[in-house]
């Protein structure tokens, strides 16, 4: 396919309440009014980034892992956010991408945010994600991945970079900037969808979700208000970008992956 319809919600989340969440997500996915190929949910989307694992942790067949299930089978769209998942007696904030047909593909945060203790908490991953979807290639990342360009650099010719996060307020100039500096470098679309509103340890977030060209010009931004948004992504102008300026062609050539102790 040479377009994507992508649709990404920011909203405020509802501390460690599984239930408002997931209510909450499905108001908001009754009222698309287009048809989409993508939805993009925040990071965490089931409790906000909490901490308190033993509580709040989910299998793989879990009921947010099931519920993602059904409204990608319901609205014909890949569904992608992360949630808490406890596995062999560890725990990960896991990204799932959902697809219509029940098939998933999964990547564990690699950069864990040691200022609120989440490297203490969880288990890093050691392997990046890439996804085909409707004919485009899909590199998901989370929230501080966003930091460390090497783990996101574009060694294998995907389309669009993505972003899911509960990035606080205090460092949105970081946040905004560093999207707009992967999309450029990367010459790939790019977007980054945060949270609004305050969470249950205070912390404040400003959302600016981001639809960035690979020329790195915004397409959409949206700051301080929940919102849903749509929006057609070109193959063709991805194409005119890297054919005008072929930096890509002159990039280090590097295994991304990294190997366990």
């Amino acid at each position: 396919m040479s377009k994507l319809t992508v649709t990404l919600l920011q909203t405020q989340l509802h501390w460690e309440s599984l239930s408002e969440n997931i209510a909450q997500f499905e108001q908001f996915f009754s009222q698309l009014e287009d048809e989409t190929d993508l939805i993009i949910l925040p990071e965490m989307f089931t409790t906000g980034f909490s901490m308190n694992t033993v509580d709040l942790a989910e299998s793989m067949d879990g009921k947010s892992v099931a519920w993602m299930a059904q409204q990608s089978e319901k609205y014909d769209a890949a569904v992608v956010g992360s949630l808490i998942i406890q596995e062999n007696d560890k725990y990960y904030n896991r990204l799932i991408f959902m697809r219509p047909d029940g098939t998933l593909d999964r990547y564990d945060k690699r950069h864990l945010f040691g200022m609120a203790g989440e490297d203490e908490t969880y288990t890093a991953g050691m392997t990046r994600l890439q996804v085909e979807w409707r004919g485009w290639q899909i590199c998901p990342l989370i929230c501080y991945d966003l930091r460390f360009p090497v783990w996101s650099r574009n060694t294998s010719d995907y389309d669009l970079l993505l972003y899911i996060a509960n990035w606080p307020m205090t460092r949105s100039f970081h946040w905004k900037s560093l999207l707009i500096a992967r999309a450029i470098e990367n010459q790939s679309f790019t977007i980054g969808v945060n949270c609004v509103g305050k969470d249950g340890n205070g912390y404040l977030y400003s959302g600016d979700s981001t639809i960035i060209s690979p020329a790195g010009e915004i397409l959409f931004q949206a700051h301080d208000r929940e919102v849903t948004q749509t929006q057609v992504l070109e193959k063709t102008e991805l194409k005119r970008v890297r054919r005008r300026l072929p930096f890509l062609a002159d990039r280090d050539h590097f295994d991304i992956n990294l190997k366990e102790n």
